[in-house]
């Protein structure tokens, strides 16, 4: 297996610092806006974005970790959904949703439903860092790092340890 590096920790934090500046512009300052991480990586990628949105904005944005199991049509029979510790009131807030790579739209489809079950927020918004095109659900990120076309059994894997950077394995 070969692995490409297409995103050096630079790049990503530059590539934030963006997203951040649109997500703010588009909100109104930010007010009202809820920041939610589809576990695993897009955990990680929305605590990154908060500090940049922080920058932003001024003041501090919690992340709440979104856990997709029970709303994906392609999970295994009998596995159960995280517990969430704390869970926001969503209801006429707007919901941004951060994940790491969009790819088919199933795990965004999913996010989607996992937030629309807390409540009905003014709107939703996706945010992903990566978005490698394939997809299988009409599902368009609002913002997005980097578009990198990919073939289908190529991974996008973005490493969270430290720096965050994205690489490419085949």
């Amino acid at each position: 297996m070969s692995r490409t590096l297409l995103m050096p920790a630079a790049r990503v934090r530059r590539t934030l610092q963006r997203i951040a500046c649109e997500v703010i512009e588009r909100n109104r300052g930010g007010d009202g806006l809820l920041v939610f991480g589809v576990r695993r990586r897009g955990v990680e990628v929305a605590a990154r974005l908060a500090v940049a949105l922080e920058e932003v904005a001024g003041r501090p944005f919690e992340v709440y970790a979104l856990d997709v199991t029970a709303y994906r049509d392609d999970r295994p029979p009998g596995e159960a959904p995280e517990v969430i510790e704390k869970e926001p009131d969503v209801e006429g807030a707007d919901a941004l949703i951060v994940d790491d790579v969009l790819f088919t739209g199933r795990t965004a489809r999913a996010a989607i439903d996992a937030v629309l079950a807390r409540g009905r927020p003014r709107s939703i918004q996706l945010a992903a860092l990566i978005d490698r095109g394939h997809r299988e659900f009409p599902i368009q990120p609002d913002y997005v790092g980097r578009v990198i076309p990919t073939k289908y059994g190529e991974r996008v894997v973005v490493e969270i340890e430290g720096d965050l950077a994205v690489y490419l394995e085949e």
